[in-house]
């Protein structure tokens, strides 16, 4: 082999090997969301498409989901490392398997405020909580809307109230053709479902469970506790990078939206990017989270919902609020000074 020869090999091999390193400096992440790629997902799937993730040496892998329940057995089971889900399935987990050996653990609030609500179309009569009772109310039987409704149902003294349950996509349609009086879900997906079956937005009635009295937390990013023991810098470099780009898409949702494009072509973009803006508005830029600051929780308040939950699910054993939020590993507070400017 000639001198040349020799060089380029020599350069060819160090930049095999620096690329080998490269790849091995990426710590794998897998993340499962709480539900399908809409609107809401952009807050991840923006941050990933930006190659932020990446810039803070993590591989990341985002999966959709089937519900928060779902999310959290499957973190717990070893087969994702971090989830988006909803906190009272958290606290419900822990609270049901005790003696499980890798329970997860919040890390950081995304949605401050539950997006749960009770809606009604107005020819029902229903204006207020107080018009719920003996009412027939519809959601999936899992459905923790549903199961936190007894927490909104002490709130506003409803009384009387008597159930039906379907399969998720009849929910709204049951509504809408009188079988039922009003449905729990979360507000954004439901008051879209509705227009979508020719509801007119004025002719629906919202009561979103914040506004009503039930301060529960809503999704917050979850992680594995084994992820926690063996690396616990990767988390904090996900939660930063996740903070960097979740502030981007609350500045620009329109082109935050186009991450979910990307990952399913098909989505209506002016819906999703619509559900994607109330989002922000009712649960992420809320202010409650303005008063508490993204990403933290107030531990009164979380003492507090530990406690409905456990009333209200019906729980094994009661939930420990400390042993499923640790805060311990978020970025410093200019990294989560992301909120937008309150819309006036």
């Amino acid at each position: 082999m000639n001198k040349r020869r020799f060089l380029q090999a020599s350069a060819a091999l160090a930049a095999a090997l620096s690329f080998g390193t490269a790849v091995q400096a990426q710590t794998p992440i897998r993340l499962q969301l709480d539900w399908r790629f809409e609107g809401p997902s952009a807050l991840f799937l923006h941050t990933a498409a930006q190659g932020y993730f990446r810039e803070a040496g993590l591989n990341v892998t985002i999966d959709s989901g089937n519900g928060s329940g779902a999310t959290v057995t499957r973190v717990a089971s070893g087969t994702y490392d971090m989830g988006f889900a909803d906190m009272a399935a958290l606290m419900e987990f822990h609270a049901n398997n005790p003696d499980a050996p890798n329970k997860p653990v919040a890390v950081m609030m995304v949605y401050n405020n539950t997006p749960a609500a009770v809606l009604a179309l107005k020819r029902s009569g229903i204006r207020t909580p107080a018009d719920l009772s003996g009412k027939r109310l519809g959601a999936p039987v899992f459905d923790a809307d549903r199961k936190a409704f007894p927490i909104f149902e002490r709130a506003n003294n409803v009384s009387g109230v008597t159930w039906t349950s379907m399969d998720p996509p009849l929910r709204e349609t049951l509504l809408v053709r009188g079988d039922i009086d009003a449905i729990t879900g979360f507000s954004f997906t439901s008051l879209l479902n509705l227009e979508a079956r020719g509801v007119k937005t004025e002719d629906i009635v919202i009561m979103p469970y914040a506004d009503f009295g039930v301060k529960l937390y809503g999704n917050a990013i979850i992680v594995s506790p084994r992820l926690i023991q063996e690396n616990p810098a990767a988390i904090t470099a996900f939660l930063t990078a996740f903070a960097r780009g979740a502030k981007e898409v609350m500045a620009n949702p329109t082109a935050g939206i186009e991450s979910v494009r990307a990952r399913d072509g098909i989505i209506n973009v002016p819906l999703e990017t619509r559900r994607l803006q109330m989002a922000i508005d009712a649960v992420v830029a809320s202010p409650d989270a303005r008063r508490e600051g993204f990403g933290r929780v107030d531990m009164a308040r979380l003492n507090l919902m530990a406690s409905q939950v456990s009333d209200a699910f019906g729980t094994q054993t009661r939930v420990n609020a400390a042993n499923v939020w640790n805060g311990s590993m978020l970025p410093p507070a200019a990294q989560l000074d992301i909120l937008p400017l309150a819309r006036r």
